[in-house]
């Protein structure tokens, strides 16, 4: 897993042979910035983790200092001014969210598979497989429809994949893997068009000068939610929350936390439809 990723070295010739050198000037970078939001999340973490409330005012605190730090900088490490596009915010904001919630599905049923179903490791990476593969098959697909028909309209079809994905997965948890592992496909595919559709939204709505800034505080903000809802995850599977409605089985947990995401993605999935989309009928 760790030694693959280093064959995209050999990418970095191809690089520097496309992009354009438009020689910038050289900036410095902020390190004190950066090192306040190091530890803002690594604070917020452990306060999730270990459940230590003087933990989090410490995250609130360093939180703080670090909007007084890029408001204060002449470079600072996050641009002030990208938060004044408020459709960039907004999006940003669902982003987080989406990312967080739908790292639930290679998250936590890699664990179901092995606590509720006790499966090998081997037979967990056979049951994620076909929807991993699907997934990828399929994400041209999600770009080519993005073109067509708008990113919008991608939006919904990756949200409606969710929906189904967790709906259904808060329904037959303690099914036959190989069930669970078909409506992975919904889920996986849904993420990957979703991906798809909040990169380009957001890229869309930030200047050619912003573009690269704005892009890259997406991909930090995503891998953030991703870590924090891993936190949270974990969290849960140890103290567990009240039972699913629909299961009536208190004690498997996973039903209630695939219930309460697609409470979760359906609110997202309103208002995503009440604010953006009133805004692409008005225009």
């Amino acid at each position: 897993m760790f030694c693959i990723p280093i064959l995209t070295l050999f990418t970095i010739p191809f690089y520097r042979k496309y992009m354009i050198d438009d020689h910038q000037k050289a900036t410095t970078i902020d390190w004190t910035g950066g090192a306040l939001l190091v530890g803002m999340v690594v604070l917020f973490l452990l306060t999730v983790m270990n459940g230590t409330w003087m933990l989090g005012v410490g995250g609130i605190v360093l939180l703080g200092l670090f909007i007084v730090r890029i408001k204060s900088t002449a470079e600072p490490f996050i641009q002030p001014s990208l938060f004044q596009n408020k459709s960039y915010s907004l999006q940003l904001v669902i982003s987080f969210l989406v990312s967080g919630m739908g790292y639930a599905i290679s998250f936590l049923n890699p664990l179901l598979f092995a606590e509720i179903h006790h499966l090998a490791t081997e037979w967990i990476g056979l049951a994620m497989f076909p929807s991993a593969l699907i997934a990828a098959l399929l994400g041209r697909k999600g770009g080519k429809l993005a073109d067509r028909r708008g990113n919008s309209f991608l939006f919904y079809i990756a949200s409606i994949l969710l929906l189904i994905c967790f709906i259904l997965l808060s329904s037959v948890t303690e099914t036959s893997p190989i069930i669970i592992s078909l409506i992975l496909i919904f889920g996986q595919v849904g993420q990957t068009f979703m991906v798809i559709a909040m990169s380009n939204n957001i890229s869309q709505t930030l200047p050619p000068k912003q573009t690269g800034v704005g892009m890259g505080l997406l991909a930090l903000l995503n891998f953030i939610g991703m870590s924090f809802s891993a936190a949270i995850y974990s969290k849960i599977v140890d103290l567990g929350i009240p039972s699913n409605p629909i299961r009536f089985n208190p004690t498997i947990i996973y039903s209630n936390i695939y219930l309460y995401l697609a409470v979760l993605y359906g609110s997202i999935l309103l208002f995503y439809r009440f604010y953006f989309g009133r805004k692409t009928n008005e225009k």
